[in-house]
């Protein structure tokens, strides 16, 4: 199984685009292929994996991705939260079960 990173699009060269993630320190640059999504312009988010950029995200998706990414890397630290990571999900549940009433 291959896990997509978002990336953001930092220079196009051709059906290359070097792509940047922020990963606290620094930045990881790569350079992707870009054939299966098009050129793109800087500052496009993507997913990426292997070398190959397979979908154009949005900030929304994004934000879901990263949130999912934290709560992986805080569980294999042993510092999961539940509180913390998946804020969407807990709060769908809570309106599910608001919606449902007493039984």
């Amino acid at each position: 199984m291959c896990l997509s990173i978002p990336m953001q699009v930092v220079e196009c060269q051709g059906e290359f685009a070097w792509v940047e993630r922020n990963e606290g320190d620094g930045h990881r640059r790569e350079l992707v292929n870009m054939m299966l999504i098009g050129p793109q312009p800087v500052g496009t988010w993507i997913l990426a994996s292997l070398g190959l950029a397979k979908e154009v995200i949005d900030d929304a998706e994004r934000a879901l991705i990263e949130d999912a990414l934290s709560a992986l890397a805080a569980s294999l630290d042993g510092n999961y939260d539940a509180g913390r990571h998946f804020a969407d999900l807990s709060a769908e549940s809570t309106e599910s079960t608001e919606s449902v009433g007493p039984a």
